[in-house]
């Protein structure tokens, strides 16, 4: 019978997407289970909650305001201090580059995909606290080929019912078989969106536990307190409306040369 031929299909396309879902889901549980107790410093925070870009940002923030690095709100970087105390300011000093002064959307850029960014990310991911890149990947493309497996049982159990061949089976109960496999992928669609949902783009839920009790300590007013908000939160976090300013800033191709600040000697 035609029919059970498609029905066959319909149960291998369901079955294979729904058990690479669930291999994938297994695999990120397993790294949230290996993660080891640990203090975050801010770099790891700003990963954490925003990623390579939040990093940069971060340590653009902190040097400025430690007046080693002057941000004008016309979007340009100056170098005041070449020395780095870590090696995320050193970093961003290098993206500036040897004229110590650029455009901060490039700084953060070229700061971001640095070596000490990745660095910091194979380090939360050993620690359990970041999600890999192979974890993240492989969760979405799960989900994806559920959906697709959903719509292919649809396809062919329309195929089935609409086939002019002629069939014992009545249609309804033909309906009925090919509902299994349909209710088997949309029961793990809604599983995985139920369980796999607490992964952020960079967190693992052990590192989301971790943010969350750097959350209840940004109320405060001290500078550690203030570079936590920024590192958490991002740039919105920025108070000061100059600083602020500095990194909404976006070129308009005409006149750059005119806002580029004087250096400082």
């Amino acid at each position: 019978m035609f029919w059970v031929l498609l029905l066959l299909l319909a149960w291998a396309a369901a079955g294979t997407a729904c058990t690479r879902l669930c291999l994938a889901a297994v695999h990120a549980a397993a790294a949230d289970a290996d993660a080891r107790a640990h203090d975050l410093t801010l770099y790891e925070a700003a990963f954490l909650s925003g990623g390579p870009r939040r990093v940069a940002d971060l340590t653009l923030v902190s040097m400025a305001r430690q007046r080693r690095l002057l941000l004008a709100h016309t979007g340009w970087a100056t170098v005041v201090d070449p020395r780095g105390r870590d090696e995320m300011e050193r970093t961003v000093i290098g993206a500036i580059g040897p004229e110590g002064q650029s455009r901060i959307a490039p700084v953060r850029a070229d700061a971001a995909s640095a070596d000490a960014v990745r660095s910091l990310a194979d380090r939360l991911v050993d620690a359990g606290l970041a999600v890999p890149d192979g974890a993240r990947s492989g969760i979405a493309e799960g989900v994806r080929q559920v959906q697709l497996a959903a719509a292919a049982v649809v396809a062919l159990g329309a195929v089935a019912l609409l086939a002019p061949a002629p069939s014992e089976m009545p249609r309804h109960l033909v309906a009925l078989w090919f509902a299994l496999p349909l209710a088997l992928s949309l029961s793990c669609l809604a599983i995985a969106r139920m369980e796999v949902h607490p992964y952020s783009r960079w967190a693992s839920p052990a590192g989301q536990r971790l943010l969350g009790t750097l959350n209840r300590r940004t109320g405060g007013t001290d500078e550690r307190t203030y570079l936590t908000s920024v590192a958490v939160r991002g740039i919105r976090a920025i108070g000061e409306p100059d600083l602020r300013a500095a990194f909404a800033h976006r070129p308009e191709g005409q006149g750059e040369e005119h806002h580029r600040p004087h250096r400082r000697h």
